[in-house]
Formats: C-alpha cells, sequence, structure tokens
C-alpha cells in the first residue's frame, strides 16, 4: 500500500494522479471495511487499485468504536472477512495469551449468547486493516479527499474529481471501474444514480413494518438469546438473539416519508482508571436537555448520544452540513456523559456506575480520544436492477429458507432493524420507527442485481446498496459489507479477465467464480466455507438455483428416488434457461416431506440411475449423453454406487459448466 496524505508534487507517488493517460483499474471511493474488502481482492487478483478516503484515519466503523462483529453466524463465509477475525483475535492471543482475561473477554462464546460475538477495541480493528493494506503493493491510498464531480458518457464513469478535505488540491482520477463504498452513496449521487432517503410506505412493496410504526420491544433476561426460536432450539445455526418486537401501537399508519434511523458516536470507555479521563463540562452545557432522561423507564431510555431527526439532512448534506449534525451530535453526547457522572439530580449509585468508565486515553489519541466518524446507520440507498425487501429477509412463501436469488452474491442474517427514527411515542411504547424483527429475520442471499445501478455499467456501490429501509436492516452490518465487497472486488476481476464491464457480467460465472474461491453465496445449517469437501461449491451453487428448500444440505445423506427425479428436471430446466429457482425449489419442498406419502418406501438411487434420469430430462439437449458421461468421469464417481446429495450436486455442477 501506498499512502498520498500531502498535495506536495515533491512526494514522487503524488504525479500519478496528475499526469494525463494514467487509468487505474479501480478507484474505490471510501475507505470503509467493505471498500477495503474490494480494493484487497482486487489487488490480489492483480489489479492496480486506488482508495480514496475522506479520512486520514482507514477502516470505517471497524476503527472508529463499533468494538464488536454484528453476526449472528460463527462459522466461515469470505476469505477476507475470515482473514480479518483471524488477525483479531491473534491480536490478543500474542499480546496477552491464550489464556487472558483480554483474549477470553474478547473472542467469541457460547453460541446461546448473542452478546458473546468477536469484540475488539478501535485501535487493534484499525491496525488489522492497515497491515493487511500495508500487505498490498498494486493499492495506493489517496487521503483526505472527497469526490465532487464525474465524468460520464452514457452507461460508463470515465473520471471522479476529488477535492482535499478542508483544503484546495484538486484531483482527476481516471479508471476502468468504479466502486462506491462510502456510507452515504456520494460517488453514485454524483454519477446521477437515483437514489432513496428514508422510509418507504407499507403499501409500496406491501411490508408489513414499513414506514411509521411505533411497537415495543421484549428483551430476555442477562442477555441470554432466544429468538428466533428455531436457533434457540438448535435447528438454525446462528446464535439467537435476546430482544424482540413485539406489538405494534396505534399511530402505526405505515405511512412513508423522509426519516432514516439514528446516528450516534460509538464511544470506547474503559474501566480501568490508569486508562481512562473523564470529560470536562462541554461549552454551552445545558443540564435542562437531559433531567427527563431520569424519569424514563429504563426499557426505554435512549441510547446515549442518539438524536433521532436531527441528523435528517446529513445522508444529502455538503461537508459543512455533514460536520455541523456532528457537532451537534458531539455536544449533546459529551454534555450527556457529564451529567450522568456529575449531576447531583442523578442517583448515587448511577453516578457512580457512570463514573466508573471514562473515555480510553489510548484511543483515538490525535483527536481528544473521541472517534473520526460518527456511526452513520443509513443513509442513501440506491435504486438498483434489484430491491432488497423485508420480504427478502423472511420465509419465502412455501419454503423453509428466504427467497432464492439466482445471482446471489452473499449471504445476510442479523435481525433486520432499525434504531429510532423520530422522537415519537406512544405511551409505553420505543420512539418511531426503532423495531427489531429477530423472529422474523432468516438467513438471506444478496443478489448481485442490489449493488448494479440501472443505468451504469463500470460503477458497483456495495455498502449504500439497493434495499427498502426495512430490507436494509439486514444488510447494514459490517460483516455484510466486508462479504459484499470481497464479491464485488471478483466481480472487477473477472470483468477485466473477460474484456467487459460488471455490469455486462454474467451472474452464473461470477457465483461460479465465488464458490470456488470459498465465497459463500448460500446459507445451510450444515456446512460453511471452511469445509474442505469436494461438493462443497457445487451445493453452494446449486443453494441459488432452487435445488434446497430448506437451510439443510445434508450433503453425505443419500439422494433419495423421489428428490432425484426433481433434481433431475431442475437440471433440465436449467440448461434449457427455463423456469426459476424458487418454484423448483417449491417443487422440491412438495417432494422432499417426511411424511408424505410419496416418500414411504423411498430408497437412494445409484450414480447410473440418476444419470438415466438426467439424460432423459435433458433429452431435447444436444449431446446431453456424452456430457453427463464426462461429468461422471471428472467426478470419479462409480455407476453401481449409491449417489449422496453432495456427490449428485457435484455432478450436476459439472454438467451445467460445460
Amino acid at each position: 500500500m501506498i499512502d498520498v496524505e500531502s498535495p506536495s508534487d515533491t512526494q514522487p507517488d503524488a504525479q500519478r494522479f496528475t499526469q494525463d493517460g494514467v487509468v487505474w483499474d479501480v478507484v474505490v471511493v471510501g475507505a470503509t471495511p467493505g471498500g477495503i474488502a474490494c480494493a484487497v481482492r482486487a489487488a490480489r487478483e492483480g489489479l492496480r487499485v486506488l482508495i480514496v478516503s475522506r479520512y486520514v484515519h482507514l477502516g470505517g466503523m471497524l476503527s472508529n468504536g463499533l468494538g464488536v462483529m454484528d453476526t449472528l453466524f460463527d462459522g466461515r463465509r469470505a476469505p477476507l472477512y475470515d482473514e480479518v477475525c483471524d488477525r483479531i483475535l491473534d491480536h490478543y492471543r500474542t499480546a496477552f495469551g491464550p489464556e487472558s482475561e483480554q483474549y477470553t473477554q474478547r473472542a467469541p462464546g457460547p453460541r446461546e449468547y448473542s452478546s458473546r460475538r468477536l469484540k475488539f477495541e478501535p485501535h487493534v480493528g484499525e491496525k488489522v486493516l492497515n497491515d493487511i493494506l500495508a500487505g498490498e503493493s498494486l493499492i495506493t491510498v489517496l487521503k483526505p479527499y472527497h469526490p465532487f464531480a464525474v465524468e460520464r458518457a452514457e452507461r460508463r464513469l470515465g473520471a471522479v474529481h476529488v477535492r482535499q478535505v478542508h483544503g484546495d488540491d484538486v484531483r482527476r482520477v481516471a479508471a476502468r471501474v468504479f466502486v462506491d463504498a462510502t456510507y452515504e452513496g456520494d460517488l453514485a449521487a454524483l454519477a446521477g444514480v437515483p437514489y432513496r432517503v428514508g422510509r418507504e410506505g407499507r403499501q409500496e412493496h406491501g411490508e408489513p413494518h414499513a414506514g411509521r410504526i411505533f411497537c415495543n420491544q421484549f428483551l430476555t433476561p442477562d442477555d441470554y438469546g432466544l429468538f428466533p426460536r428455531e436457533a434457540a432450539a438448535g435447528r438454525l445455526n446462528l446464535r439467537p438473539y435476546r430482544g424482540v418486537t413485539q406489538q405494534l401501537f396505534a399511530g402505526s399508519t405505515g405511512e412513508g416519508d423522509g426519516a432514516i434511523q439514528a446516528y450516534n458516536w460509538r464511544l470506547s470507555q474503559t474501566s480501568d482508571p490508569e486508562n481512562s479521563r473523564y470529560p470536562e463540562e462541554p461549552d454551552g452545557y445545558d443540564r435542562g436537555r437531559y433531567v427527563d432522561y431520569l424519569s424514563t423507564p429504563p426499557s426505554l431510555r435512549p441510547q446515549i448520544g442518539t438524536l433521532p431527526g436531527v441528523n435528517h439532512a446529513y445522508p444529502c448534506g455538503d461537508l459543512e452540513t455533514r460536520e455541523s449534525i456532528e457537532k451537534a451530535h458531539r455536544d449533546y453526547t459529551l454534555g450527556f456523559l457529564y451529567f450522568l457522572q456529575n449531576d447531583e439530580a442523578v442517583p448515587a449509585e448511577e453516578r457512580a456506575r457512570a463514573r466508573g468508565r471514562g473515555l480510553a486515553k489510548n484511543e483515538f489519541t490525535d483527536n481528544d480520544n473521541w472517534p473520526w466518524e460518527i456511526y452513520v446507520r443509513e443513509a442513501r440507498r440506491i435504486w438498483g436492477r434489484y430491491t432488497f425487501t423485508e420480504h427478502d429477509g423472511t420465509l419465502a412463501p412455501g419454503l423453509e429458507r428466504a427467497p432464492i436469488h439466482e445471482d446471489a452474491i452473499a449471504i445476510a442474517e442479523w435481525p433486520m432493524d432499525s434504531h429510532a427514527c423520530t422522537t415519537e411515542t406512544r405511551l409505553d411504547s420505543m420512539p418511531d420507527g426503532k423495531i427489531l424483527l429477530s423472529e422474523l429475520t432468516r438467513p438471506s442471499q444478496v443478489p448481485y442485481r442490489c449493488l448494479l445501478p440501472e443505468d451504469v455499467d463500470n460503477l458497483l456501490v456495495p455498502v449504500c446498496l439497493s434495499a427498502t429501509h426495512v430490507g436494509w436492516g439486514t444488510l447494514r452490518l459490517e460483516p455484510v459489507w466486508m462479504h459484499v465487497g470481497e464479491s464485488v472486488g471478483h466481480a472487477i476481476a473477472l470483468a477485466a479477465e473477460l474484456d467487459t464491464t460488471p455490469g455486462e457480467l454474467s451472474g452464473d460465472l461470477l457465483q461460479r467464480r465465488l464458490v470456488e474461491r470459498g465465497v459463500m453465496v448460500s446459507f445451510f445449517n450444515d456446512l460453511d466455507m471452511a469445509t474442505d469437501a469436494l461438493w462443497v461449491p457445487a451445493v453452494q451453487y446449486l443453494g441459488t438455483k432452487g435445488f434446497f428448500a430448506s437451510y439443510d444440505a445434508q450433503p453425505a445423506a443419500p439422494l433419495l428416488a423421489g428428490e432425484a427425479h426433481e433434481w433431475a428436471r431442475a437440471a433440465g430446466e436449467l440448461l434449457a434457461g427455463a423456469g426459476d429457482a424458487n418454484s423448483r425449489a417449491r417443487m422440491v419442498w412438495r417432494n422432499d416431506q417426511p411424511g408424505d406419502q410419496t416418500r414411504q418406501g423411498d430408497i437412494g438411487t445409484t450414480t447410473a440411475g440418476f444419470v438415466r434420469m438426467l439424460t432423459a430430462t435433458m433429452a431435447s439437449q444436444e449431446q446431453i449423453t456424452s456430457r453427463v458421461e464426462e461429468a461422471v468421469e471428472a467426478c470419479l464417481l462409480e455407476l453401481d454406487a449409491s449417489l449422496s446429495r453432495g456427490d449428485a450436486c457435484r455432478l450436476i455442477y459439472h454438467v451445467l459448466s460445460q
């Protein structure tokens, strides 16, 4: 990685941005974790990458106090995300020892506790990401700069113009492909990509929890997770979550508006007296802003520093507007901390508890121990070639899994949620917009189309991707963005190899590349991407094509005759370019019920038997017999042997790839 921080031409690498004719393979605007994952993957595939960062410190919320990996899935999902997690754990293991409190407090704990996810300090998150970038000679970072104009001709961007933050230096940066990895969707907006800000109405997509909504929330005691109940019962390979949205209140009209969920500063605090300091009374402090907090029931108290509504102008605001909003949140948060730690109206026990934690002096050392970035939970969301809605994150009708997408490039599994969007409440309700759909949400597939603007072919948007406000809740997490970002890096590299654009790239070819490179595109209870079995890529791929109606792959189980007929029929449809994945999965599910009379006495099929089914189903396809025979030989299968579900997937995968 090459850093370029100064606009001075005395730095040799600064010339690389001003010479006419210099064209990068990829320009990534936004040094968020998703942007970094995209850049690193593209560089490791041999592409020259420029990252443009608004901030001097890289890493987005992983470097700015988030402190936890917001995922309920403990398995392997994507190589770069897994590498980051491994490096974080290795840091604490090496620095303090595997038996140390520092390591055990941050390593994932028992699965039944939703809170025992991977945790880390901001400086460790930043160090890990910087160390990864430092190993990539094909990546250059330009900071602190932000985009202010683009050059576009029809369906392609040619260059982006960036300006130094609080400076006068301007650069023109040309590239073959651009990636908007900002939390705000700034590059996409400059490129003229349509976007949405705020909440859709309930009727727009038929989402039960869309728009204006008031509800309450149940929290299980002692952070013991219980939702979804399938996870708590061990039938879903996720950590259960302790909270869930319950009843709706009057006034939940579902009307759409421009409201977005609240932001806040994610502070890094410590109880170590040698490493903590307490904020002094801030300028303009007004204790009257905080006294109502004491009369609010603990379950309804706002997160410290959360100001619903104050951030509504942030997504489309200029830097001055955004910095003003950030300052308003900072002033309020500092005042709140001072109030809790010092005001005599605060009960002594609560005041002592607040004084038990101060700002960590070893964090954000060049910024008065304050994060460099505010937590932008929601801003613009592009109008893409597909819009991810609440329905995409819940069980599909007639299936035991969420809707299937034939162009899936990643998974999501965090409960769809939203922090408060306004301060308005109903009696005993949480503020308007606060929801947590942990019982309804199920692991979902993220379509490639969500990242693609409708009318630009060389721009990808892996962070502010196309989703409704409710659907956004399961996508807006750093593990998902890193997962998606790595898939984008692969898409750019594959498009370069094929001399096409990411927007014109075959989703099928991209999926094959992803599953063969260890990137998950389908969630299953019984496998992750660390499994080295030969059937893993095939099962992952066919999980996006309708061969599995539930989250159980059962690759080692015998392929029963009834299942074999449906899989052969589905394979024939795929080869002919007919049908759709969800219809195939419903047909598989109807013929895969344990109590179904058609399954009584059903026995496993042999490789030869399945070959006959495939050949018969695909009889209209030219040279199908030789294609199937070649697949059997390539997979090293014995014709008279019993065929497992995993090996059947391998056979189908090979037939379809020819």
